[in-house]
């Protein structure tokens, strides 16, 4: 009992016996807005618990038992990767707190619940050579060991997680490999395989009414074969029937069509606009704009048709399908199908990029790359 309870209780011997196991505190002193973020997350905790008994279990659900965790690959907006086995296949785990051990509010929580599910929902059906394979996910459970540590150095668990098991992709992001060719430049022959394996895993999506919403070389894998397979759909879509349904500045920037940047409805063409940003990407082992400020860049793309520059020695074939792709208006980009027809169109048994067939200098119209 503190000094201030402990003068009440001296005042108090006059009006009657309190017993020792009595408490008296001051109201002011008691902190109730952490106590209301107490009782919201325990009710949290309790609601998820009465959900998860109740619910039958999915045929996309692992067996817990045979999943294990070694350590973190990345840390992402939407979880944090670790790479792992499952029933001794390599696999990449995305795994997503629930929030019930921090500050969350209900609210927030259920926006995660629903989040999981959604990608769940998208990536669960997915078979294309293009697009990483789905394994198996959990819902949510106090069973997942995670290799995390406390501020003692200590081994904690999250008291409720869930997780999305996808193939292990050993050979890093599209990102990373442009990074390392950026004075070399990549063989034309490479930057139409991988523009290829790009579009005709985005034009399976989009035959599956799925809109990637953040199409980027960061989202791409590689394989120990060189190709291309399309990551992360933490913030993937089934495309509405009505575009208007389908709002809000989601992407990265850089790559995000006009429409989405202005806030104004939009449709899988928002990923074509994404693939022409990529496609440039590609061929150049630069990044776009990377000079102007996020404000800069939208005014000037929405505004003022605002586009990275393509270098003399692009092929006109390929060149083309840049500006095609990033049409300010979506009506007027083709289909994703249609793009794969234009690459497969595209003759290079000639060389033609920025590395001669039968030499290595880089080309000297474009100007020198800049770091990530």
């Amino acid at each position: 009992m503190d000094l201030e309870a402990g003068a009440l209780d001296s005042k108090m011997k006059g009006v009657g016996n309190i017993s020792s196991n009595d408490k008296i505190f001051r109201a002011d002193k008691i902190d109730l807005k952490r106590l209301d973020v107490q009782l919201e997350k325990h009710l949290s905790r309790v609601w998820s618990r009465n959900v998860e008994s109740k619910r039958p279990k999915e045929e996309w659900e692992i067996d817990l038992a045979k999943l294990n965790l070694e350590y973190v690959v990345a840390h992402g907006t939407y979880g944090t990767v670790y790479r792992g086995t499952y029933d001794n296949q390599d696999v990449a785990v995305k795994v997503l707190d629930w929030g019930e051990d921090g500050v969350a509010t209900a609210a927030e929580t259920a926006a995660l619940r629903a989040s999981f599910q959604q990608e769940v929902a998208v990536w669960h059906k997915l078979d294309h050579p293009n697009v990483t394979k789905f394994v198996g996910a959990s819902m949510g459970t106090s069973n997942l060991k995670i290799p995390t540590k406390n501020s003692d150095g200590q081994e904690s668990l999250p008291s409720r997680a869930c997780c999305v098991v996808v193939e292990y992709i050993p050979c890093g992001t599209l990102k990373q490999l442009l990074f390392k060719q950026r004075y070399k430049k990549l063989a034309f022959k490479v930057v139409i395989k991988l523009a290829l394996d790009l579009a005709k895993g985005l034009s399976y999506l989009h035959t599956k009414k799925i809109v990637h919403r953040d199409v980027k070389a960061e989202n791409m894998l590689l394989d120990h074969g060189g190709n291309l397979k399309i990551a992360d759909f933490g913030v993937a879509r089934v495309e509405a029937q009505n575009p208007s349904d389908m709002t809000g500045e989601t992407g990265t920037l850089g790559y995000m069509a006009p429409e989405v940047l202005d806030g104004k409805p939009y449709n899988r063409r928002c990923d074509v606009y994404s693939f022409g940003i990529c496609l440039w990407e590609i061929y150049c082992c630069d990044i776009p704009y990377p000079d102007l400020s996020f404000a800069e860049v939208s005014l000037a793309v929405v505004r003022q048709n605002l586009r990275p520059e393509i270098p003399r020695c692009c092929p006109t074939s390929l060149a083309n399908i840049m500006k095609k792709c990033w049409d300010g208006k979506p009506e007027k980009r083709p289909e994703m199908g249609e793009v794969v027809s234009f690459l497969e169109a595209i003759d290079t048994s000639k060389g033609g990029g920025m590395i001669p067939e039968d030499a290595t200098p880089k080309c000297f119209c474009f100007a020198p790359s800049r770091g990530p």
